[in-house]
């Protein structure tokens, strides 16, 4: 029973991650990266601080003892000498105080040397754990800086994602046939193509009608009825008749002409009234 409720723990951690890495910004969890990288270097730097302090101040008490052996020694060679002075002087007390004065400086300086055995080879090591801290620091800096540069280009992919998302986004709702909230363009041409050909439809069916047919007979009648007044002002003017009055009335003969069931009988009829016409004005 613990191993299936371990199980579905897991399953349900690793749907749960899933389901939030789906719905993550990649934005954010760049800048999270990036912020944890910073912080690591941070941490780096302070632990590579703490190494080089160690090793500065190995290498600070190491001079200290040094200095402490270097007086240790000139004070032990002060003390031999001054007893050999006392003993040449025949005062064996004095010599005897200044020899075991010696003694103990002789005992202090082996164990000065022993300290300054030890703190270099501690400040051999600090050293080396210095080197080691500053190249990690600096290999770390170059990773971050690698970091931060990949970050732009990064970012500039994800824009370029998003442009392309959206212009996919575009794309399909042009060529969609169905719109959903809003008409897509191929059903608004649908519509307009509809409503031009109804309006054209309707015009060809007002040019075929009756009333058109009656608006140009009573066109044409008004025409003759202008070149009818025409040719009596001209006529009582007595102006001569010239080629314009024919050229006028041709229309009107061709279209009696065509009217007359008979074709023999149209050329007799034109060739008697021009005989008529020319004879009234000049009479």
């Amino acid at each position: 029973m613990l191993q299936l409720l371990r199980k579905w723990w897991k399953y349900l951690t690793a749907k749960g991650e899933a389901r939030f890495n789906e719905r993550a910004d990649p934005k954010v969890q760049l800048e999270q990266a990036i912020r944890e990288s910073q912080e690591q270097h941070r941490r780096l730097k302070e632990q590579a601080a703490n190494v080089i302090a160690n090793q500065k101040q190995t290498e600070l008490r190491l001079n200290r003892v040094l200095e402490d052996l270097e007086k240790v020694n000139a004070n032990a060679r002060q003390a031999l000498l001054m007893a050999a002075d006392a003993e040449k002087a025949g005062d064996t007390k004095r010599a005897a105080e200044l020899s075991t004065a010696a003694e103990s400086f002789a005992d202090r300086m082996i164990n000065l040397e022993r300290e300054v055995e030890d703190l270099k080879t501690l400040h051999f090591q600090a050293t080396q754990a210095a080197d080691q801290a500053k190249a990690a620091v600096q290999q770390n800096a170059t990773a971050l800086q690698q970091r931060l540069s990949e970050r732009q280009k990064l970012l500039s992919q994800l824009d370029q994602a998003k442009m392309q998302e959206q212009m996919n986004t575009a794309m399909a709702s042009l060529s969609e046939t169905v719109g959903q909230d809003v008409p897509t363009l191929e059903e608004v041409r649908q519509k307009i193509e509809l409503r031009y050909s109804r309006a054209r439809g309707m015009a060809e069916l007002t040019e075929t009608s009756v009333e058109s047919r009656m608006l140009e007979v009573e066109q044409a009648s008004r025409n003759v009825e202008a070149q009818t007044r025409l040719a009596e002002l001209r006529s009582q003017l007595g102006l001569p008749p010239a080629s314009e009055p024919s050229s006028l009335e041709s229309p009107s003969s061709s279209s009696s002409s065509s009217s007359s069931s008979s074709p023999s009988s149209a050329p007799g009829a034109g060739a008697e009234q021009p005989s008529a016409e020319p004879g009234s004005p000049t009479g």
